[in-house]
């Protein structure tokens, strides 16, 4: 059976799914970097391609050498059967890996790589994009070369899909981080944030601010508002800098959520990579169920999703990347969404009430409804992270750590102190 969709149409809501997972390349016993995903990118005549296409899977480069990506190549038809297809493919490139002395790790920041020394950009097809970024940013540091991601693309037709698809994303956005966090390490130390790589990549893009605004997008509901108050605005800040237009593009945009007008999709780029692909599938189930939740308006008028302000909700995001699930939401309006009528409430404690409440059992499988109850009560993989280690951890601990992360995508189990 076709992981894909045989796509005669353009898609509507849900019809499609796409999932893209990055992961490091590092060697087997140090556990440093490696940038040798170019000998893994060989198509059948021994050339390096930034992509190759495997049964609906696919693997693809990314800007630093050592990071590796396994996506559907295109909408899959559901959710439930696609971390079991990239769980397949994670376990091949390892094995491709081995004689080189490698493995695939996961999480979203390496704990001890240093992002200033030793990184390599990807230097084949593209590479000219790649280094338009590093002469504008300096690629150099956390933000772009030690944040792993996953990522969910939904399908939309036409504005008003794109109205109710933007709008009910935008009020689940702030939540991700408190099912998702997995940076709490790096530098060799412990940081100030549960999710460090979404505080880097808020920060990535300073010295353009228009490129990620504040994370949240703005409420825009239409592609020719998007384009003249998003799209264009950035295109002129940038051109400056960029005077042969190599960036130009939309994909650009590095908001949380990015309208693909090219293939007429939402693209959520706000959550950290897991231990493992099913870990990854079962909180992207959870989004869409309450995305599906709240487009149905049973609870929550579109017109009051569309109301909110990214300043609004901006905040409850801050807190989020800092303190994962332990982050106080005290914004009642935002509670009253989810049909809470108290004054404040953890993010994990509104993100389970979602889970029993809001939606029906139906959503899920019973092996999601078990990966996610492990998340409720232990915490995402971040907090699970800080709950190995001793609270005054040396390198050696975080070997240890880092050692069974790796076997954990190897063999697609859950990470469990």
């Amino acid at each position: 059976m076709s992981l894909l969709i045989n796509q005669q149409r353009p898609l509507h809501l849900f019809e499609g799914f796409g999932v893209e997972l990055e992961y490091m390349i590092v060697n087997r016993e140090s556990l440093d970097i490696m940038p040798i995903s170019d000998r893994v990118l060989k198509n059948d005549s021994g050339e390096v391609v930034n992509e190759l296409e495997l049964n609906g899977v696919a693997w693809s480069n990314e800007l630093a050498l050592h990071v590796i990506e396994i996506k559907t190549a295109g909408p899959a038809k559901n959710l439930s059967n696609v971390g079991t297809e990239l769980q397949k493919h994670a376990e091949k490139i390892d094995t491709l890996l081995e004689p080189f002395g490698a493995r695939l790790m996961p999480g979203a920041a390496h704990p001890w790589m240093d992002p200033f020394s030793g990184v390599e950009l990807w230097p084949h097809e593209y590479n000219p994009i790649y280094e338009a970024y590093n002469r504008i940013f300096n690629c150099s540091g956390h933000g772009w070369s030690n944040v792993q991601s996953t990522h969910l693309n939904l399908p939309f037709c036409g504005d008003e899909e794109f109205e109710k698809l933007h709008a009910a994303l935008r009020l689940v956005l702030p939540l991700i981080p408190a099912m998702a966090a997995s940076s709490p390490i790096a530098d060799t130390e412990l940081k100030p944030f549960l999710d460090f790589r979404m505080e880097m990549y808020r920060t990535n893009s300073i010295k353009i601010p228009s490129i990620t605004g504040l994370i949240v997008p703005e409420a825009i509901f239409s592609r020719e508002a998007y384009q003249k108050e998003v799209l264009d605005k950035m295109y002129r800040e940038i051109a400056p800098h960029d005077p042969d237009k190599i960036l130009q593009e939309e994909w650009l945009n590095s908001r949380g959520l990015m309208p693909r007008w090219d293939r007429n999709s939402i693209e959520m780029r706000v959550m950290d990579v897991q231990e493992c692909p099913k870990m990854d599938l079962a909180i992207l189930e959870w989004i869409v169920a309450v995305t599906k939740r709240l487009i149905s308006e049973d609870l929550y008028s579109l017109e009051l999703q569309k109301s909110w302000h990214e300043k609004e909700l901006y905040p409850i995001l801050l807190s989020t990347i800092q303190h994962g699930e332990k982050a106080v939401i005290t914004d009642r309006k935002y509670l009253e969404i989810f049909g809470l009528s108290d004054s404040s409430v953890s993010a994990g404690e509104l993100c389970e009430h979602i889970f029993k409440e809001f939606n029906s059992s139906s959503d899920y499988s019973s092996e999601t409804s078990e990966i996610l109850n492990l998340i409720f009560d232990e915490g995402p993989l971040a907090r699970r992270i800080l709950k190995s280690l001793p609270q005054a951890f040396q390198k050696e601990d975080l070997m240890n750590t880092y050692s069974q992360l790796c076997d954990c995508l190897k063999y697609g189990k859950p990470f469990t102190p």
